[in-house]
């Protein structure tokens, strides 16, 4: 794919928000116990899931699920329960995502709250680590949400999800509408994201730690240079990922490698998706 330009649309198919996890060993960490080695797969779930969205999954022979709660439930008490509705069924939970504390305007943007926000994110690891059984959550560092553009028409006559440079003019996440030019009412340096992440990731990195959670970063999605006047210049590349992982030093820090973001960047990423895999996975990322 070439580098982006303001005519070129960027398609993915949605397959079921299938996730792919890489089983490898992280280096030894407090209570951060070894993975069986191979590809994880894994379906996304509702927040509540039914039986039969449980026996579904084990009738596509997929053994793991993950699931997306609110803060509301980000609890030990529900994190309990959906583990032991989950593994009943025969299954196990791989990932249990917080959209509250997911694409945090307050941190990537150094806006009001950010203190209490990192601060609830730090509560939902703990809450993580008391369930037990649950050693991985995603975390994305956009401050204006993700961008699409009207779906489009794929093979097959499928309609995926899009987006068009030329045509997008807002970002959404978790309700909120972060609408361009200038989402936030002015411009942002890289500096500035970098610094925020900085503070933000060298807080939370010694708490997944202790917990014994890894911590999975999502790329930028879309992955372009700006959007809404918000640079979206660490999880859009592959260099910038190797930074943010060296200032994050952690070895419960590393990828969550949305090969759909991968693909839509092109060469502006840096490195393909089978070199990046290879370059992060030997270091456990």
């Amino acid at each position: 794919m070439n580098p982006l330009n303001p005519n070129q649309v960027l398609r993915r198919r949605d397959l079921g928000r299938l996730a792919l996890a890489a089983g490898c060993a992280a280096p030894t960490a407090a209570k951060l116990p070894p993975l069986e080695p191979g590809i994880k797969v894994s379906v996304q779930v509702g927040s509540d899931p039914s039986d039969e969205d449980l026996q579904f999954v084990r009738q596509l022979g997929v053994s793991y699920v993950n699931i997306w709660v609110r803060a509301k439930d980000a609890t030990v008490e529900n994190f309990l329960r959906l583990r032991r509705k989950v593994e009943g069924a025969g299954l196990k939970i791989w990932n249990i995502g917080n959209t509250d504390v997911h694409n945090m305007e307050e941190v990537t943007l150094n806006l009001p709250g950010r203190d209490r926000k990192i601060e609830e994110y730090k509560q939902y690891l703990r809450n993580l680590g008391q369930a037990g059984g649950i050693h991985y959550t995603t975390y994305a560092h956009m401050g204006n949400g993700i961008w699409s553009t009207e779906p489009e028409t794929t093979r097959g006559g499928a309609r995926a999800r899009a987006f068009d440079l030329a045509k997008a003019d807002r970002g959404h996440w978790a309700g909120k509408v972060f609408q361009g030019p200038l989402t936030h009412g002015r411009k942002y340096t890289p500096e500035e994201i970098w610094e925020n992440y900085a503070y933000f990731i060298r807080q939370v990195a010694p708490v997944a730690e202790q917990e014994g959670i890894r911590i999975g970063i999502h790329p930028d999605d879309p992955p372009v240079p700006e959007l809404g006047g918000v640079p979206r210049c660490i999880f859009s590349s592959f260099d910038g990922y190797r930074k943010a992982l060296e200032i994050a030093n952690s070895p419960n820090v590393g990828m969550c490698l949305c090969v759909g973001c991968w693909l839509e960047g092109g060469k502006l990423m840096g490195r393909d998706v089978i070199e990046t895999i290879r370059y992060f996975g030997r270091q456990g990322k």
